[in-house]
């Protein structure tokens, strides 16, 4: 990333191709001063920025002066905008070949070309947005439900900072009181005892555990997850896939072993991404490409969040499945009995089938599928039920959460060893700037003002 965040910085922000509006962005204290030597009034006049109001204008050539498209154009003042400096739109027709034109305008005015996400690190570093916010905007673009774009409008609005930010505020205090007893003994300030600093740490450990925990969910949310349907040959898996997609993606035909490939589509299911994977079914082949492509099809069944195990509903051994075993260890399997359209109403079979607790389907007739998604987002919803606003997205703040969880926790085996106070502020702090990758850095000046005002030194 450039290191000269005083420059004046210019990007086409909308994306690449053609479309009906197309938007250059200038940060930056020239901003508006560039901006206004772009355009022109309707009238030929220099045009006047007012911050906070869109103005109509006209673009110009900046060789000729002649006219090359109508554009609004929107002025956000320091420090009302995004990234807390002067902020100019031009919102102009989507076509290339102008919105290049006012990019190259703009930088031979002595605008820069942004860098990847600068913008979003300008608002970061102008204390506008914090690194769970930043990620939160790189979520919300990426978002493919609106699910998903829900949880990152979440995000962006602080909901994790949030619920860090008593965490921090408590750990803060306890430093703040424990510096004062060590640097401030001589004015008789309280050190807390051993018994006291544990009923302190222990909520903390105990937040810090729940919102490590939350990682599951936020994958949930921000990755989706896999389901692989699977079972044997000819039991309509390829079937059921095609009623899930709501198209006829996978190849389907009478022939037992058509599909020898993993066949894989996302769809949207309660709002999270799944992604659905069609397998070769599965038996005994001495077919050296189906061979590859049941062994694809354990992986899938291995690697997989959510399983649809479907069997024949017609067939007389229908329960006995080669995969029950890789199945036995595995809570996210749903069992699904297809082809119930085979079944003559009232037989022995159809009573099984019934009570079997299988979701019944006829991907043929498209019975059961309805149920089907239910029974998966169902699932799905045990998974996103319970959980507090604010979650861990991603890699890195897990490994911070729990790189201050092991701090907090080590910090609470000093308290019990009974080592002096300096060792386990050392911890203490450890845990601190964990936590302020999240929301940001903790200054020594905020901890000298906690001590301060907490204790009225030199009273």
């Amino acid at each position: 990333m450039n290191p000269h965040l005083d420059d004046t910085i210019v990007a086409v922000s909308t994306p690449a191709g053609r479309g009906g509006i197309g938007v250059v962005r200038l940060a930056g204290e020239k901003a508006a001063a560039i901006a206004r030597q772009l355009v022109r009034t309707p009238a030929g006049k220099d045009i006047e920025l007012q911050a906070g109001r869109a103005s109509f204008a006209i673009i110009i050539d900046g060789e000729s002066g002649e006219r090359i498209d109508e554009a609004v154009i929107t002025y956000f003042q320091a420090p009302h905008s995004y990234t807390g400096e002067d902020i100019v739109e031009i919102s102009a027709h989507g076509s290339p070949v102008i919105l290049r034109h006012i990019l190259e305008q703009a930088m031979n005015r002595g605008a820069r070309l942004a860098e990847p996400g600068e913008f979003t690190m300008r608002a970061f570093l102008s204390g506008r947005i914090d690194l769970t916010q930043a990620e939160a905007v790189r979520d919300l673009i990426d978002s493919q439900t609106l699910f998903q774009a829900k949880a990152a409008a979440q995000q962006l609005n602080g909901a994790l900072s949030k619920r860090v930010q008593p965490i921090k505020a408590a750990l803060m205090n306890l430093i703040a009181t424990l510096e004062a007893g060590v640097d401030f003994a001589e004015d008789d300030v309280a050190v807390l005892a051993n018994d006291e600093i544990i009923q302190r740490i222990d909520p903390l450990i105990e937040s810090l555990e729940k919102l490590t925990r939350s990682i599951s969910y936020g994958k949930l949310v921000h990755e989706g997850v896999t389901l692989a349907i699977v079972g044997r040959p000819n039991v309509g898996k390829s079937s059921l896939f095609n009623r899930l997609v709501e198209r006829d993606h996978a190849i389907v035909t009478a022939t037992p072993g058509t599909t020898r490939d993993l066949v894989a589509e996302t769809v949207s299911l309660g709002g999270i991404p799944v992604k659905l994977i069609d397998t070769a079914g599965l038996r005994e082949s001495q077919d050296e490409a189906e061979k590859i492509g049941i062994e694809k099809s354990y992986a899938a069944l291995a690697d997989a969040d959510i399983v649809l195990a479907v069997a024949d509903a017609s067939a007389a051994d229908s329960c006995k499945k080669p995969w029950d075993s890789a199945l036995k260890a595995r809570a996210n399997v749903i069992f699904v009995d297809n082809k119930i359209d085979l079944l003559r109403e009232g037989s022995q079979s159809a009573e099984k089938t019934a009570r079997s607790g299988h979701v019944q389907t006829s991907a043929l007739r498209d019975q059961g599928i309805k149920e089907l998604r239910e029974k998966i987002i169902q699932m799905l919803s045990g998974e996103t039920s319970q959980h507090e606003p604010g979650f861990l997205t991603n890699e890195r703040q897990f490994q911070s959460t729990k790189d201050a969880l092991d701090a907090m926790q080590t910090a609470r085996d000093a308290v019990r060893n009974r080592l002096p106070h300096e060792v386990l502020l050392l911890d203490l702090y450890a845990g601190l700037k964990a936590l302020d990758s999240l929301t940001g850095q903790t200054s020594t000046d905020d901890i000298l003002q906690l001590i301060f005002a907490g204790f009225c030194i030199g009273k």
